[in-house]
């Protein structure tokens, strides 16, 4: 029982006990507050009514419970590694950073951040791509190129670089970027290539194309790109160019290659090779390699002109390395001018320089569809030759024109002496005093007629010795002659020399002055250029006067009929020399341009005639007289056509030559022009005579029709002047005997070049009538009242004037 007790009691202290400690913490006790922590490090603690719990801070992970206390021995806040937790944790673009409790994201290079902070947690901001290439355009460099990635960037170098650390990309300072040489492998051999920063330039040759994918010259195949440029003959192809084919026995004018529109197939006419006895001689080889040539040619076969001119160097070399005699040495110029013009039709380039021991070559050509143009220029290290496309063309037409300059090393020694001596002697110098003071040279061109050019071709020598104030430049050419050849100083002249070089001029050029000289006359500028203005003033007031005498009524009657036609002659005669002079390369044509200068000159002077013979009858059967116009047509026109048909069945080889479209001079066959001339000159001065001396008796005597006379005086005044301007002066032309009587070619050139314009100023702009229709005309044109009035009054002045033509059976004029 007392046990039971002692049990009892100490059960109710136990209670009492835990009731006095809740008591206790009801009381406020706080164990946060301890000074001894009651919850472990990085960890916070919460008190309760009852008691407390712990809680790690944010940042840390407790090994056991969430909420532990005291009790929880093994309970611990371990750090959380948020970066490692969570990968995405600041994206993608960004870094991060564990921290003791916490983390921080950073933008990763090539990245910013959009709200400006450095460091930053998740939400807080995002990181977006920088864009260096276009913050600094000059990251990369000049020569490379920037491209920008998600966080970076890249350079590469442009084309036509290269990169110096041979990686294709990179970034700034891993490498440069250089220029790349491409002309190493570029273009190939059939162009050429200039190396630029960066880039290139491929020239490819004719007959070559770039090709991108290749980057080289490749040949053209023409004949399949342009399929007619051939037509109508075949094309083949070849490398460089292309070849049309001609029937067998004929070959392009314009050489290997083929001008649409222009090239045809002509006839090759081979000449003939060399005597057996002398086809070993050297002149003997080229000859028989010019006719090999030619007839590979005419058998569509394909020769070398390259070749061709080194057999032709090869030859010369050999034949010039002992002497040459004289006697062979136009033979040989012209062989050798004959072999290098067949080599350029066999040439595609545009220009060809060959040099051997004893000759070089030089070729320029031009195959063209239209007339060329510019400047031409040839020249060795002695000789410099100076002249232009349309020269060297002249009037070819076929669509190619070729110039060459052949210099000789080692030819002046042979030809030293072999001067005109005639011409020495005109020019007070002996064998003794000339010697040749330059390097021989001889000039080939296409023009059909190279000893008539129409503008002059311009030599530079350079002096073989210092030339000092007391000796002369002469400026020669080669003439061949009968006693083998000499120098002559004709149709060149000297106009510019000093110590060490001359520059001679040489043309063969036409004026008007060839028409009544009775030597080969070497012309000058200054007489084509006065043919050229008086000729072209005088067909425009021919073709005045033509209108004036058709239309004008005042004036009409028979010798307006008179002068009409020879206006409309002297217009078609100027007209034909100004156009067709020239003409030499078709000899054909030069004999047709020949002929109609003879017929058309000499109906001038048929006309002329008649005009005297009018006057005459006016006098002699009292003032009454007309020529009917059938006889007027007969005489005018059936007299030149008499003469000009005798002369060609007589000669008709003396119609155009070597120089001129005219009449020739050999055997004298000028004077079938020079004698009808002089003897109508000398009819129509006798007429005028007995006119005048008819007059005269007249006006002494008393006579009723006084006033009808002083017309036929102003007539024969006209008339008389007209004789003195248009006949007399062609007398002017029988002085002009050789080259000391140049100064008559002047005058003759001077007077007969306008005489168009004289007949407009004698027989319209000095005539009353005529005159006054022009004031009509120009008063209709201008509608004045002042003009319309003076018209009435000349039109009734014209009206008496017809009367009168119907008393006298004449015009006013």
């Amino acid at each position: 029982m007392q046990a039971s007790c002692r049990l009892l009691l100490l059960g109710i202290c136990i209670v009492a006990a835990w009731d006095q400690v809740q008591c206790s913490n009801s009381s406020g006790r706080n164990e946060c507050a301890d000074p001894v922590p009651v919850c472990p490090d990085n960890s916070t603690c919460f008190d309760t009514l009852e008691s407390f719990y712990c809680r790690c801070v944010p940042g840390y992970r407790s090994t056991g419970k969430h909420n532990f206390t005291d009790t929880d021995k093994d309970t611990f806040c371990n750090e959380i590694n948020e970066c490692r937790e969570n990968s995405t944790l600041c994206g993608r673009n960004a870094w991060c950073r564990n921290t003791l409790g916490s983390y921080s994201c950073s933008c990763k290079a090539g990245f910013s951040s959009s709200s400006g902070q450095e460091n930053f947690m998740a939400g807080q901001s995002n990181c977006t791509d920088i864009n260096e290439c276009e913050e600094n355009s000059a990251l990369c460099g000049r020569n490379a190129w920037c491209r920008n990635t998600n966080g970076s960037y890249k350079c590469s170098c442009k084309v036509g670089f290269s990169s110096s650390s041979g990686q294709e990309n990179f970034t700034a300072g891993q490498s440069n970027c250089t220029d790349t040489d491409e002309c190493v492998s570029a273009c190939g051999q059939n162009g050429t290539c200039i190396n630029t920063e960066g880039n290139f330039n491929c020239t490819c040759f004719q007959g070559f194309s770039y090709r991108e994918n290749t980057s080289m010259c490749e040949d053209i195949d023409e004949c399949s790109e342009t399929p007619p440029i051939c037509s109508p003959v075949n094309c083949t192809n070849k490398i460089g160019g292309y070849q049309c084919l001609c029937e067998t026995g004929t070959f392009p004018s314009t050489g290997i290659k083929w001008v649409p529109n222009f090239s045809k197939c002509i006839e090759l006419s081979c000449s003939e090779g060399p005597a057996e006895n002398k086809s070993s001689a050297p002149l003997g080889e080229i000859q028989r390699i010019l006719r090999e040539t030619c007839l590979q040619q005419s058998d569509q076969g394909s020769p070398d002109g390259k070749q061709l001119l080194q057999d032709l160097l090869r030859i010369t070399d050999l034949l010039l390395a002992g002497p040459l005699h004289k006697a062979k040495i136009s033979k040989f110029f012209q062989i050798v001018e004959d072999a290098v013009m067949r080599a350029a039709l066999l040439l595609d380039k545009e220009q060809t320089q060959i040099n051997g021991t004893a000759l070089g070559v030089e070729i320029h050509l031009s195959r063209f569809t239209a007339s060329p143009q510019g400047p031409v220029t040839l020249g060795s290290g002695n000789v410099t030759l100076s002249t232009d496309w349309s020269t060297v063309a002249g009037e070819n037409s076929s669509g190619f024109a070729a110039s060459a300059l052949i210099s000789y090393y080692n030819l002046e020694e042979s030809l030293n002496h072999s001067f005109d001596e005639d011409a020495l002697a005109r020019e007070n110098h002996t064998l003794t005093s000339v010697q040749l003071n330059s390097k021989v040279v001889s000039a080939a061109i296409s023009n059909a007629v190279p000893e008539r050019l129409s503008s002059p071709v311009d030599f530079t020598f350079s002096h073989l010795q210092l030339n000092d104030s007391s000796h002369a430049a002469v400026c020669v050419y080669w003439k061949n002659d009968s006693s083998g050849g000499s120098w002559s100083k004709d149709g060149c002249e000297t106009i510019g020399a000093n110590q060490t070089h001359t520059v001679c001029r040489c043309y063969h050029l036409s004026s008007f002055a060839v028409l009544m000289a009775l030597y080969e006359i070497q012309d000058t500028f200054e007489l084509q250029l006065i043919t050229w203005v008086g000729l072209g003033l005088s067909l425009i007031c021919l073709i005045l006067s033509i209108l004036t005498f058709s239309c004008c009524r005042s004036v009409k009657g028979t010798r307006s009929t008179i002068h009409l036609h020879l206006c409309i002659s002297l217009f078609i005669a100027d007209l034909v020399f100004l156009a067709g002079i020239s003409s030499t390369s078709n000899k054909g044509g030069c004999a047709l341009v020949a002929g109609l200068l003879h017929f058309f000159f000499l109906a001038v002077f048929t006309w002329m005639c008649l005009e005297g013979i009018q006057l005459y009858r006016m006098v002699v059967t009292v003032f009454n007289a007309t020529l009917p116009r059938r006889y007027m047509f007969l005489f005018g026109y059936g007299i030149p056509a008499l003469i000009v048909g005798i002369s060609a069945a007589a000669n008709r080889q003396g119609y155009g030559t070597v120089r001129y479209c005219w009449l020739s001079l050999d055997n004298g066959f000028i004077w079938s022009f020079f004698g009808p001339v002089c003897v109508i000159i000398l009819f129509n001065i006798l007429f005028f005579v007995i006119t005048i001396w008819k007059l005269a008796e007249k006006f002494s005597s008393v006579n009723p029709d006084l006033s009808t006379l002083k017309k036929i005086q102003v007539f024969t005044s006209t008339a008389v002047a007209q004789l003195c301007i248009l006949g007399l002066m062609w007398i002017f032309g029988c002085f002009q005997f050789d080259s000391r009587s140049l100064a008559m070619s002047y005058i003759f050139t001077v007077l007969n070049s306008f005489q168009g314009v004289f007949i407009f100023i004698m027989h319209c702009l000095l005539c009353k009538q005529v005159r006054d229709d022009y004031r009509n005309l120009l008063s209709t044109v201008y509608s004045s009242k002042k003009y319309s009035e003076f018209s009435s009054t000349s039109q009734s002045a014209s009206s008496q004037g017809m009367k009168s033509q119907q008393d006298t059976g004449e015009s006013q004029m």
